[in-house]
């Protein structure tokens, strides 16, 4: 598996605790931790005696097969010890000198160890430079040292390195790196154009896709103490991250804690461990057959979670897309371990790339799958859902947030459509034809946004390795939509996998892809986005700036000073 970056999640300005911490332990959380390591040893014994069965199995044929051809050549083999090579001469190490007694193993003697802490009643001059060690005092502590004029404290320069102002976001990514699954969170500063690294979380499996939310998951109380008279008092608000990961369960993590080892909650049951276990794909003998799908668990997922969606109107709702063919709803506000709130499962045929809520219509949701359809529903009755057939596997799919009803599907060919949710039948064998068609990359269309910001602006980003933003507007004549391409541009990611428009500024988006590196890039430092959509702005009240550089802001080097422009206008 090459490194690569999964899924962006960008975190809020003023979200974020100022002075990150290290995630206190308490009675309840340590319970917790042995529950779930417990579960993980429990899995980890199973594969590896499912590991060695099969190893002996294929052992067993290979010395069958083996036994008819070293058969009668028992008779050639000599042992090897009676072997003498004459050629060899014998090392000068071997060589003893006549009337010297071989050393033994492990004799010191020539270092004289039993007189080593003898003093010597030489001169004073044969201690060298040490002659005057008399004058010389050792200090516990550098503060009671005078002469260390240097006495910064170590935990106040931590505390003001991973300090998070409240200009600041924070960016979150999926990676794999070096085949070790991570997140890694960086910093950035739109105003002095800086990307940092701040912390790094280290995941047991592959992460997949990434949702932050603010609401305060209900297990973490106790990680939520801050110590004051108010602790007790719920919080309404957080700062969490969502993982959905190989394994069948979800992970809610902290943003705000640095070292976190486990997460806050989990999602699912980590006790199926038939659910994460991987099962033997064959023995090589006979003709690999496809993987059957697993039994439907109506509690919890038991194959990769794909996508999340937190609904950011019930805010204690958060649905899950899985490889499993259904669709979840979890209840952060409930005690997790009474599983899943509502799961659907009739609603495709393989797996679910893709879901998200209606930002307007709070019970909607929408999913996308790879058996080439994609599904309109209210979570109150899925049974009443409405749909399209696509004409491939779904890649990614986003509500558009100035129209209620409008969505947008990219695909594994390229293509992104509009749809209309008003006009979509229920039947799927009825024509359910696209508003307009955009062919957007040589490639899978692996990824797509919508701005919040600014009205008609979409960035697309695929395998042909380009991120594009297009400008879609409505003729007030006709009604007809009219799509241009406004950039494009390859940020140097490899493969595209992951787009999203930054939550506060209008024209700033991230990237990343196959090349595990994540860039910023400012779309209004590209005259063409300034023209088209500048004007767009100014009816909100803000306002664009063309600056140097290109706009692409990389991930700042220790080492360097940062890659900062200046502006032209």
């Amino acid at each position: 598996m090459g490194d690569l970056i999964s899924s962006i999640a960008w975190v809020k300005r003023g979200s974020s605790t100022r002075h990150p911490s290290k995630q206190p332990l308490h009675d309840a959380d340590i319970e917790r931790i042995k529950e779930i390591a417990h579960v993980e040893l429990e899995d980890a014994r199973t594969e590896l005696e499912r590991a060695n069965s099969a190893a002996l199995a294929m052992d067993q044929r290979r010395e069958d097969s083996e036994e008819d051809e070293t058969k009668g050549d028992d008779d050639d083999d000599d042992d090897d010890s009676a072997w003498v090579d004459e050629d060899c001469e014998p090392m000068e190490d071997d060589a003893i000198a006549v009337g010297t007694a071989p050393k033994r193993a492990g004799d010191l003697s020539e270092y004289k160890l039993d007189t080593y802490d003898e003093e010597d009643d030489g001169p004073a001059s044969t201690l060298g430079p040490f002659t005057n060690i008399k004058g010389l005092q050792f200090y516990r502590d550098n503060d009671d040292d005078p002469y260390v004029t240097l006495k910064e404290d170590d935990d106040e320069l931590e505390r003001e390195e991973n300090e998070v102002l409240p200009t600041d976001n924070m960016l979150v990514t999926a990676i794999v790196e070096q085949n070790v699954p991570q997140l890694h969170f960086f910093v950035y500063d739109e105003a002095t154009e800086y990307l940092g690294p701040h912390h790094d979380l280290l995941l047991s499996s592959m992460p997949l896709c990434l949702e932050w939310l603010d609401y305060p998951v209900s297990s973490s109380a106790s990680a939520m103490d801050t110590g004051d008279d108010t602790a007790h008092l719920p919080s309404q608000f957080g700062n969490y991250i969502a993982i959905g990961t190989m394994d069948p369960e979800i992970e809610i993590f902290s943003i705000d804690f640095l070292e976190s080892v486990y997460p806050e909650v989990v999602l699912g049951d980590p006790k199926a461990t038939s659910a994460h276990v991987p099962l033997p794909a064959g023995t090589g003998k006979k003709k690999r057959k496809k993987t059957k799908h697993r039994a439907v668990n109506e509690k919890h997922h038991v194959d990769a979670v794909l996508s999340l969606s937190w609904n950011r109107t019930a805010r204690q709702m958060l649905a899950s897309g899985s490889a499993d063919r259904t669709v979840k709803l979890w209840d952060l506000s409930r005690n997790q371990k009474e599983g899943a709130f509502r799961s659907f499962e009739k609603l495709h045929k393989d797996k679910i790339q893709a879901v998200q809520w209606n930002p307007t219509e709070p019970a909607v949701l929408i999913s996308g799958s790879y058996d080439r359809t994609v599904r309109v529903f209210d979570s109150r009755a899925p049974d009443a859902s409405v749909g399209a057939i696509v004409g491939a596997d779904v890649e990614a799919i986003r509500w558009d947030p100035w129209d209620n009803h409008g969505f947008y599907v990219s695909l594994e060919n390229g293509i992104v459509l509009n749809f209309d949710a008003r006009t979509m039948p229920s039947d799927l064998n009825q024509p359910s034809p696209a508003r307009f068609t955009i062919a957007a990359h040589d490639g899978a269309a692996c990824a797509l946004d919508v701005n919040a910001h600014i009205r008609g602006c979409l960035a697309t980003a695929g395998t042909d390795k380009m991120v594009k933003i297009w400008n879609v507007q409505e003729d007030e004549a006709s009604g007809k939509r009219q799509v241009s391409l406004v950039a494009g541009r390859d940020l140097g990611l490899g493969e595209v996998f992951s787009v999203v428009w930054s939550p506060d500024d209008p024209l700033t988006l991230a990237a990343a892809g196959s090349k595990a590196k994540l860039q910023i890039w400012d779309v209004g430092a590209n005259f063409g986005a300034r023209k088209v959509f500048g004007a767009r702005l100014g009816e909100a009240g803000r306002a664009l700036k063309a600056k140097n550089g290109g706009g692409v802001v990389g991930v700042a080097d220790d080492e360097d000073d940062g890659d900062e422009s200046d502006d032209d206008d």
